[in-house]
């Protein structure tokens, strides 16, 4: 949870965080009618080999990107799985970066799954004694950002090389994986299938043969998956499995149904038998959602179950209470008894649920009674997306225990366990036993629960001041079984680890692995990066940030959070590079001043009677790039302020096609944009798939959806910095299990488009962006990469050294450094250097060889020097970059003006863009002749120049102008010139140092700014 904050921020961020997940409604039917087709497994794969063909022939594989964090924050967990033999060796998966491996008790973690097809994980099964892991994609959990897989994988190498199983590759999500205990060739896979449509593989699966093929044992039906696998730990032909009947579409959640339950298997998961069937003890009805399940190791007969119990809560005396009136009686009540309330009564009511000052008791009464309002449109007024999620009447999470292996259950409390689930069970639903104690029991939902008399009495392991270090929403948790205060706990916010069972928690958060929604950059130096993150609230941190434990010297990490809940859109005031707009889920936003930590909610005003405003998760906000005074702000409709968010004002009508049944908010508008080059000058896109232009500041409204695609999800609609009529938008079909590239462009305004997703592989899009230096170069980012086109979307390059194949939620360019920041959603931030990819024109594609310009460097006395023995020796350099149309080696060459030749190395080139590394030596065999030829140029008063080999053994060039020619094997050659600039002298000046690490800091400081 979020800790240093007012009072009211605390409330929010709890608010915040809660609402992630969509409130459960009264159980129906969803349509079946599918108009947008899901994406089939071949067609995916088939984007992954295009994806990979991509990466060999790009023109600028060679750019690299860089990670700058932030990591303390963590990212979702979704498993842990840890040596019994050597605890300090485990494996951790995260829902959307990959799988990691440490080998010293988190202290340092490598990733051993980022070439694969999808990083997403479902779960994670590993045979220590074999060291073979077993890899099942695809989040088992049900969330806006769950990420479908293809099926499983497995490594026999502790994670070096994969081998992709067939015959799962359109499970989508994958529950559990059960290997055998001693035979290899057998393993079990609980399959949850697709997020959003219907298919037919799911259930569970059975491998006899290494996973070369399998048989499906049990399935229900085309909604209804298993997300749950245990085996008897005595006996692996005992098997236990639940299934979970569940619809999701972009508008509403069915979150259980009759065919979810419990299944056992005596005969090693060839033919299963319902164990939680009427009769039973465990709940039956539509309501029956998500099961956890957990065997105890010492008895087996020992069975715990959690269920998310989506059946209403029967109902209790609701009589109201004195001046109290809830929204369930509000609902009820006619005119009449509306008006017979007592002031107090309705007073207590305004100012609970957040009333606008003029609506007092007397006004509303008035508007009711002159037939204005109707008691129900009081109710919708506040009756939002985040509202419903606290009264919906639901059961809720509930645990079970069976003591005769499933045949009968019995709840462990006499109540439900409020407060744990909430509404959205889909997220969690986990169960585990100590195996030391079968009393000792713990229960994953928001708060993690631990009990020791099983499951009667529990006690939150969160921190009971909420002042600790353990996030909240947890969904892993691993127990020692030779120490039964060790374990650990896997959460939306990382790693803990306890010794002294659960008292107090270590964090275990080194990979940067932050689901980013949304990124940008402000114009201080260096620039800072603000970006929104799932759950994880909204943070700003320099774009110098290196990964390292000085921090923890320091006293400071070098991000901050600037607000709590699940980060969202940030725009920063660029006269100040301090006033920050942003907030959390479903239009929460503020306007935060982060030198002062002064904060201003920014409120639209809404009308009682008129059409409740409808706000995305990720709300879209906009600074004028006209006038940083006006901002703009969409929920369904488009407002606009004058005054920095003092105030708002609704200008237009419903840009959406109106909202539909259900219980997750739909029918909003998703991205808006103004161009650079005209004011007011707009366009909106909406979850629904509409755009609209208007060119009067958002007054009138021009629908210029026609020549698009219809019905997908709007993600994002650029206006171009380089031609007024030029506009470019992103469609994503994630929400329908569709997974096609869409990006179009129009030069008129959007009457007419064109498709410029050319040879992007088949991945959602979820970003495209204009260059703002060069206007043939779009930025794409997917849900497996970054992609840049250098002539208008013809074609594309995939753009991934050192940028895993992680989904991109957003791109931004930084106009001052030519840096692009790149936000993924499993894996942090990265940077990347695209000065020379900008200047990649047609004419400079078509040259045999080009060199860009080299920037100048200054030479420095430290160059060769080794300052301490002990530590190893640093590296110098500097890189030219150069630009061949064919691949092959090159020669280069660095000479005097007096053409003498101080160096020459060859290189292997790729066509396209590459980059050499230079570490400002030359060859000692020339020190005579070069010694000679800086003797003749120097000035008369100048000392004789003396050249001597450094301590590391190299001899360094010395300030002055110099050539580089660079020739193919073809004999082509191009020359560029290349200057060395002398040292300044700087004056010496005292420095005070508070300690050793202070001096330490002060020398990598002086060497970093040598380097430059």
């Amino acid at each position: 949870m979020k800790k240093s904050y007012s009072l009211l921020v605390v409330l929010l961020t709890w608010h915040g965080v809660f609402a992630q997940k969509q409130p459960k409604k009264n159980l129906e039917n969803i349509p079946a009618a599918q108009e947008i087709a899901p994406t089939s497994a071949s067609e995916r794969l088939a984007g992954f080999e295009e994806r990979k063909k991509m990466e060999a022939a790009s023109l600028v594989k060679n750019v690299a990107f860089r990670n700058v964090g932030p990591t303390v924050m963590g990212g979702r967990v979704v498993d842990i799985e840890v040596n019994p033999a050597n605890t300090n060796e485990f494996y951790v998966a995260y829902a959307s970066g990959g799988l990691w491996k440490t080998e010293n008790n988190g202290n340092s973690f490598v990733p051993v799954f980022d070439n694969e097809a999808v990083m997403t994980i479902g779960d994670v099964a590993v045979d220590w004694r074999t060291q073979t892991l077993w890899v099942g994609t695809g989040e088992n959990n049900s969330s806006r950002s769950s990420y479908a897989g293809v099926g499983i994988y497995k490594s026999t190498d502790n994670g070096k090389t994969w081998q992709h199983l067939p015959g799962l590759d359109d499970t989508h999500h994958i529950g559990a994986l059960v290997l055998h205990p001693t035979d290899a060739n057998v393993a079990w896979v609980a399959a949850v299938g697709h997020l959003y449509s219907a298919n037919a593989q799911r259930g569970i699966f059975k491998t006899t043969d290494g996973g070369k093929t399998w048989k499906n044992t049990l399935f229900i039906d085309t909604q209804t998956g298993a997300i749950a696998l245990k085996a008897d730990p005595t006996n692996p032909q005992i098997l236990y499995a639940a299934t979970w009947h569940k619809q999701r579409r972009a508008w509403n959640f069915v979150e259980g149904g009759g065919t979810s339950g419990i299944h056992k298997s005596t005969d090693g998961g060839q033919t299963w038998q319902l164990i939680s069937a009427t009769g039973s003890g465990f709940p039956q009805g539509e309501g029956v959602g998500r099961i956890g399940l957990a065997i105890y190791d010492k008895n087996p007969q020992i069975v715990y179950a959690i269920v998310d119990n989506s059946n209403t809560k029967p109902k209790k005396n609701d009589s109201p209470e004195a001046n109290k009136l809830s929204k369930a009686q509000l609902e009820r009540l006619s005119k009449d008894d509306f008006l017979k309330l007592t002031d107090a009564t309705l007073n207590e009511y305004v100012e609970t649920n957040g009333f606008a000052d003029k609506y007092t008791a007397k006004k509303l009464k008035e508007m009711v009674a002159g037939g204005k309002i109707t008691p129900l449109d009081i109710l919708n007024h506040t009756d939002d997306a985040n509202s419903r999620l606290f009264s919906k009447p639901i059961v809720g999470a509930e645990l079970y225990r069976s003591e005769n292996g499933g045949q009968t259950w019995q709840r462990t409390t006499n109540e439900p366990l409020e407060n744990l689930h909430y509404t959205y069970g889909y997220y969690f639903g986990q169960v585990w036993v100590a195996p030391q104690n079968d009393k000792k029991v713990v229960i994953a939902g928001v708060p993690m629960l631990k009990s020791e008399d099983a499951g009667k009495t529990w006690r939150s392991m969160d921190g009971d001041d909420m002042q600790g270090n353990v996030h909240a929403d947890h969904h892993a948790c691993w127990f020692d079984p030779a120490n039964a205060n060790h374990f650990m706990i896997g959460n939306d916010g990382g790693i803990n680890i306890t010794y002294d069972n659960g008292a107090t928690w270590a964090k275990a958060n080194t990979p940067a692995v932050g689901q980013f929604y949304y990124v940008n950059t402000d114009n201080a130096k260096p620039y800072n990066i603000y970006g929104g993150l799932q759950d994880n609230g909204v943070w700003v941190g320099p774009s110098t940030y290196r990964a390292g434990y000085g921090w923890y010297g320091r006293g400071q990490y070098p991000y901050k959070m600037l607000l709590g809940g699940d980060g969202m859109q940030v725009q920063i005031d660029p006269r100040d590079n301090a006033t920050v707009y942003t907030g959390f889920q479903f239009g929460n936003y503020f306007r935060i001043n982060k030198t002062t930590g002064e904060s201003r909610a920014l409120v639209v005003p809404e009308e009682l009677g008129e059409a409740k405003l409808r706000w995305n998760w990720m709300s879209p906000i906009l600074i004028s790039k006209h006038n940083p005074d006006i901002i703009y702000f969409a929920s369904n409709r488009f407002h606009r302020s004058m005054n920095k968010g003092d105030d708002f004002k609704t200008l237009s009508a419903d840009l959406t096609n109106g909202p539909k049944q259900g219980d997750v908010a739909f029918g909003t508008v998703t991205t808006i944009d103004e161009s650079a080059l005209k004011f007011g000058l707009l366009y909106a896109g909406t979850d629904d798939g509409l755009l609209h232009m208007s060119q009067d500041g958002g007054y009138n409204w021009s629908n210029v959806s026609a020549g698009l695609p219809k019905n997908l999800w709007v993600v994002r609609v650029v206006a171009s910095n380089h031609q007024e009529g030029t506009v470019y938008v992103a469609l994503n079909g994630y929400r329908d299990d569709h997974f096609k590239a869409y990006v179009f462009a129009s030069t008129n305004y959007g009457k007419t488009w064109r498709s410029i997703s050319a040879n992007l592989p088949d991945e959602p899009v979820n970003v495209v962006k204009e260059d703002p230096k060069n206007a043939d170069v779009i930025y794409v980012g997917t849900d497996h990469g970054l992609y840049v086109s250098l002539n208008q979307g013809t074609s594309y390059q995939k753009m991934s050294n050192g940028l895993p194949a992680v989904a991109v939620h957003d791109v931004v360019v930084h106009p001052r450094d030519n840096e692009l920041v790149v936000g993924t959603h499993g894996r942090s931030i990265y940077v990347g250097n695209v000065e020379h990819l900008q200047q990649m024109t047609d004419s400079l594609l078509a040259k045999e060889l080009h060199w860009f310009a080299p920037k100048s460097t200054t030479a420095s006395l430290a160059w060769g020097r080794l300052r301490d023995k002990y530590r190893k020796a640093p590296e110098w350099k500097t890189e030219f970059t150069y630009y061949t149309k064919t691949a092959g080696n090159v020669t280069v060459k660095l000479l005097a003006n007096n053409n003498l030749t101080l160096k020459t190395w060859s290189a292997a080139a790729n066509a396209g863009l590459n980059y050499l590394a230079y570490d400002f030596s030359v060859d000692t065999t020339v020190a005579r002749d070069y010694e000679k030829y800086l003797n003749e140029s120097r000035k008369k008063d100048e000392r004789e120049i003396a050249l001597k080999i450094a301590d590391d053994q190299k001899m360094y060039i010395a300030p002055g102008t110099y050539k580089l020619v660079l020739e193919n094997s073809s004999g082509t050659k191009t020359t560029v010139a290349f200057e060395v600039k002398a040292p300044e002298r700087r004056p010496r000046r005292t420095v005070a140092f508070a300690g050793p690490d202070d001096l330490e800091e002060w020398r990598e400081e002086n060497e970093e700014e040598e380097k430059k």
